[in-house]
């Protein structure tokens, strides 16, 4: 699809350009509003009662200039666009849908730190992000005013921690962190780092994707001095989001001693096909970005229309097998509800398992005995 230039959006927004390189005018200027949204896009009428339930006190609207210009304003079925812009489908629940699909409320050990796995927390740091993606996992907390979180908010977090020596890790999330102020979340890094059993920290960020101009010399410089081990988990979910802009914020990363991993969730008419997940996988490990996971999207209220049936991710993983190399195909994941930690899943390759043989099915097709060694050798 040609991607055709945008109109100019709002007052708002007139006076900055969609590629502008200054991160705190894209975020000042994101559009947050119905009639900023109209002036950019042609919606529809389900896309207008969406916005309106949204700005009603569901969940909120922002899109930033730069991610804005990734959208088909003609075109609602845009796979930038059903990622962002709210339907009235928000509306209608499903059967298994929840408030809080990961059980986070109930894993809350201390004020904004969640603890499911033995080994790791996830830490709470902001509730903001420059954009608002309508799948959001978080969508029960994400904007609901309070913002970034002071170090003294976080304190008993960091007590937590300091006082459970058999946690090795930390993600710090939110919200997205990188849309907070780099003196704040160098803090944060800082403050980890005197905590001698966490050996690493994860950055949870869609910064790269929807906001790439954050993604600064300074910031990362700023990093590296406050933790010697940082990875960044970032999140694309189309190839339309590698642009030479996320390339060169991954770029940076990486060339600054992050390595980068991403996990992409798969979403009804986004990128649901295997052609379209082959092309972003091999963009990925081009930008060096490990496709790390594929995630079965989360069944949050109010998004049965984005998500797609386990079996489709299955089908499309086993399409993927074989013609993606091991760095290019990522895991296929389940988180499963209630908190109860992540499930691999994917095509059923055991076909037969009996006396030590085991035939296996290969991505051809093909069967192929594997037989195990005589017991006591």
């Amino acid at each position: 699809m040609t991607q055709k230039a945008l109109p100019v959006h709002t007052p708002e927004t007139r006076s900055i350009d969609p590629s502008s390189t200054d991160w705190r005018e894209q975020a000042r200027h994101a559009i947050r509003d119905l009639a900023g949204l109209e002036r950019a896009i042609r919606l529809t009428d389900e896309e207008r009662r969406g916005v309106e339930r949204a700005l009603s006190g569901g969940f909120p609207l922002s899109i930033t200039p730069y991610y804005l210009s990734l959208i088909d304003p003609d075109d609602p079925s845009c796979p930038i666009r059903r990622q962002v812009v709210p339907t009235a489908h928000e509306g209608v629940e499903v059967p298994g849908d929840l408030v809080d699909p990961l059980g986070e409320v109930e894993h809350e050990v201390a004020p904004e730190l969640i603890r499911r796995y033995p080994d790791r927390v996830l830490l709470l740091a902001t509730d903001r992000c420059a954009v608002y993606c309508r799948f959001c996992t978080r969508s029960r907390m994400v904007g609901d005013g309070g913002g970034a979180r002071s170090l003294d908010v976080l304190e008993p977090a960091f007590r937590y921690i300091e006082e459970n020596t058999d946690l090795h890790e930390v993600i710090v999330s939110g919200g997205d962190p990188m849309v907070m102020s780099t003196s704040r979340l160098v803090a944060i890094f800082e403050r980890l780092a005197q905590i001698p059993h966490i050996g690493n920290v994860r950055l949870a960020t869609r910064a790269p994707v929807t906001i790439p101009q954050r993604v600064t010399d300074e910031l990362c410089e700023a990093l590296e001095r406050a933790h010697p081990s940082i990875w960044v988990m970032t999140h694309f979910n189309h190839p339309k989001e590698i642009t030479e802009a996320s390339r060169e914020a991954c770029a940076r990363l990486v060339d600054h001693g992050f390595p980068v991993m991403n996990q992409t969730v798969l979403l009804r008419g986004v990128n649901d096909d295997p052609a379209v997940l082959e092309q972003l996988f091999r963009g990925l490990v081009r930008m060096r970005v490990r496709p790390y996971y594929l995630l079965q999207a989360d069944p949050v209220r109010g998004t049965g229309h984005l998500r797609t049936p386990l079996q489709r991710g299955m089908e499309i993983l086993a399409r993927l097998q074989g013609r993606l190399s091991g760095i290019a195909l990522p895991k296929l994941v389940v988180d499963t509800p209630g908190g109860r930690g992540k499930v691999v899943v994917g095509p059923d390759v055991i076909v037969d398992k009996s006396g030590g043989r085991t035939t296996l099915r290969t991505f051809r097709g093909e069967l192929v005995d594997y037989l195990d060694p005589p017991e006591g050798r």
